[in-house]
């Protein structure tokens, strides 16, 4: 107890352990006790079992940094540590990751980074449920960047109140649309550079102005379309003093568009002869259609009500004709079925 593993570095005076570049396949089961800050980074570690880092072996271990490695896996329990409060996984191709790694009863981590770590779509739905169940409600700062991602899952930070740093930058994220923020009460930093977006609607805009302490939001390097569907992002903009480098914010499309400031786009500029939410409009139209057919329908049914006698007496015309065309055809019938009739018929000719 007490001692180093052998190939570590260890300080006991600054509570520290390193194992950096070691080629460690598994997590040395010796640490000391007394560590506090651990770093197990550039190994070929493929997963962390159930009891990786026991509980009650660190009691103390306030600061992991397992990045740069080759984690697959972070089963249950694997990170069950009564005193982590920062954890770094960046740099990880993760393809599983338990919803209960931080054990049953919640986690008092504080700052979890997942930078370039969540390439995979499951592994995105796991830290989805993770951060949903409640099991880190103390984390105030979540690095999602370098992922690659383009859409994030519903509800994903709704049970997240003491956040306070949020990082989504470069990733591929083409709308915010089913990205919830309310909750956040404590969000102060919104990066969200580096993406794909095209537009920013006014529910995604009327949650940043809801956000009290929310004060620093990058937005640069983005795709913005500037089209009619902008004009509620440049007036949001025009007034807000929550964007970070505003003015060098410029739009990607269309071409006559390409390089010019949002701030200094004005109204007459955008196209707008070409509905936005083309979607609601459509929508609109079958609607429209459908009263109009019903109405069609409602005024030949009247026009057939008011002239039911006169149908009534064009239908029974057309029934005695029909029957006097049958008889004719019937009194033919039996002069030709008949030998004597057919003669009689002739002579009568004749």
């Amino acid at each position: 107890p007490g001692g180093c593993p052998a190939l570590c570095e260890c300080s006991e005076p600054a509570k520290t352990v390193k194992c950096v570049n070691r080629n460690l396949t598994a997590v040395p089961p010796d640490l000391p006790p007394y560590v506090r800050s651990l770093f197990i980074t550039g190994n070929p570690l493929a997963e962390l079992p159930t009891g990786a880092f026991p509980a009650q072996r660190l009691p103390d271990l306030a600061s992991l940094n397992l990045s740069g490695n080759h984690l697959r896996t972070v089963e249950a329990g694997s990170l069950a540590l009564p005193a982590l409060r920062q954890l770094d996984l960046s740099g990880n191709a993760l393809l599983s990751f338990s919803p209960q790694a931080f054990g049953e009863g919640g986690s008092p981590l504080e700052e979890l980074a997942l930078r370039g770590a969540l390439r995979d779509h499951g592994v995105l739905l796991s830290l989805a449920a993770l951060l949903q169940s409640g099991a880190l409600r103390n984390l105030s700062r979540l690095e999602l960047a370098d992922n690659g991602l383009l859409l994030l899952p519903a509800g994903m930070f709704t049970a997240l109140p003491a956040l306070r740093q949020l990082d989504l930058s470069n990733n591929s994220l083409v709308g915010l649309r089913n990205v919830s923020f309310q909750g956040l009460g404590q969000l102060q930093s919104l990066n969200l550079s580096e993406n794909s977006l095209g537009v920013l609607w006014n529910s995604t805009l009327a949650q940043f102005r809801s956000l009290p302490a929310l004060r620093h939001i990058v937005l640069g390097h983005n795709t913005w379309v500037c089209d009619c569907a902008i004009e509620d992002l440049v007036a949001w903009l025009k007034e807000s003093d929550q964007v970070e480098g505003k003015e060098a914010l410029t739009c990607a499309s269309p071409d006559k568009m390409l390089g010019k400031a949002l701030l200094k786009i004005n109204g007459s500029e955008l196209n707008c002869s070409v509905p936005t939410d083309l979607p609601s409009q459509l929508q609109t139209s079958y609607v429209f259609l459908g009263i109009v057919l019903a109405l069609i329908g409602a005024i030949f049914l009247l026009v057939l009500y008011l002239n039911r006698k006169g149908i009534k007496k064009w239908m029974h015309n057309i029934r005695d004709a029909c029957r006097d065309h049958m008889e004719g055809y019937h009194y033919r019938y039996e002069i030709n079925a008949d030998p004597r009739l057919t003669n009689l018929s002739s002579n009568s000719d004749v």
